[in-house]
């Protein structure tokens, strides 16, 4: 299924589904289609960044982060993102990504998709991102001030800053490389 036809879907279900908190896990339903396999007929390792963008946005539309990014008309943007792949989903093949906030930092959110499957675990997909507005970036205290989220961030495991950490290290040595 085309990945457009899935965020439609998404939208058109949205008056149906119950808000939720910020630190809350929202669960997004799908199913393997034909158009999401790669040659060994199993999903491609690429889809399933796109597949938590489709879960990302449903988290956004629930938590009412959405409202608050039009409020100061700051638009979303990934910085990076990391994933862990455990087992493969097979054509027609029913999952659920488990979305959830696993912090923030000065500058960063971090949030984690599971891709469960079958009660296991399939794939991880982790992201750090942030909102900008023609200000400049909203610091993630201060949005989650507007969500109603204590503006301190829950305890981030160790290799959730450790993985941020080397990011970060990677854009310095990019600023740093000569041009090709």
């Amino acid at each position: 299924m085309n990945l457009w036809f899935r965020l439609l879907f998404l939208l058109f279900r949205r008056p149906w589904r119950r808000p939720v908190d910020g630190l809350a896990t929202t669960v997004t339903r799908l199913r393997v289609w034909p158009l999401d396999l790669d040659f060994n007929r199993h999903v491609t390792n690429g889809r399933y960044f796109t597949l938590a963008d489709v879960a990302r946005m449903d988290y956004v539309l629930r938590s009412g982060a959405f409202r608050v990014a039009l409020r100061a008309k700051a638009l979303p943007i990934v910085g990076d993102t990391w994933g862990k792949f455990r087992r493969e989903l097979k054509l027609f093949e029913s999952f659920e990504i488990h979305t959830r906030m696993l912090g923030w930092d000065a500058k960063w959110s971090y949030l984690e998709h599971r891709f469960i499957s079958r009660k296991r675990v399939v794939a991880v997909v982790v992201m750090r991102g942030l909102f900008r507005s023609a200000e400049g970036t909203i610091s993630p205290s201060a949005f989650c001030r507007e969500l109603g989220l204590p503006e301190d961030s829950p305890g981030m495991p160790q290799w959730l800053t450790d993985w941020s950490k080397a990011c970060d290290d990677m854009r310095q040595q990019l600023r740093n490389e000569e041009p090709l």
